[in-house]
């Protein structure tokens, strides 16, 4: 619906129903206000949100994830956690040289190692160690770890052994 109003510096025409939203003002000219009493359903369809029955699966998925983080001992989670940040490493250097990498794997990975902390952090509440001792322990931790090639590097390394090999042997 159009609603034209046109207004001289003598005369003011308000039209038939104004919103309080449009502040009063000294306009002389044509204003052409367009209302529209409803929505367009074809634009409020194309934006909407998945079912909650989605949400529901991810949630069960990730506390599963927990449970499973949580039967590992803290030695493991350790490990797990050197060798995550090896693999997220090896994503970033990929990214870098522009070769073909799956993106969702940073999200992925950033999740995993998350969850992983967390675990060990509340494992260190209940023995009760403070934040301040726990940071000095995460920096001991973090000095004493070896650095060792990432799976996803050695299994590259075999791989171009093999096809070496398949080379020399041909």
């Amino acid at each position: 619906m159009l609603s034209v109003s046109i207004a001289s510096p003598a005369t003011l025409t308000v039209p038939p129903k104004p919103k309080p939203s449009i502040p009063k003002t000294s306009f002389t000219g044509v204003r052409i206000q367009h209302t529209c009493p409803q929505r367009l359903p074809s634009l409020t369809t194309s934006f909407r949100r998945p079912p909650p029955s989605s949400s529901v699966v991810m949630m069960a998925k990730r506390d599963e994830e927990m449970k499973e983080i949580r039967a590992k001992t803290t030695e493991k989670i350790n490990d797990e956690v050197v060798e995550l940040k090896g693999e997220f490493f090896m994503l970033r250097l990929q990214k870098s040289v522009r070769n073909e990498f799956k993106s969702s794997e940073f999200r992925r990975m950033r999740k995993r190692i998350a969850c992983m902390l967390t675990v060990k952090r509340e494992r260190e509440v209940e023995e009760g160690i403070n934040k301040r001792l726990s940071r000095k322990l995460d920096r001991q931790w973090k000095k004493s770890i070896v650095v060792k090639p990432p799976a996803s590097l050695i299994k590259l390394r075999e791989q171009e052994a093999a096809e070496e090999a398949e080379k020399s042997a041909a």
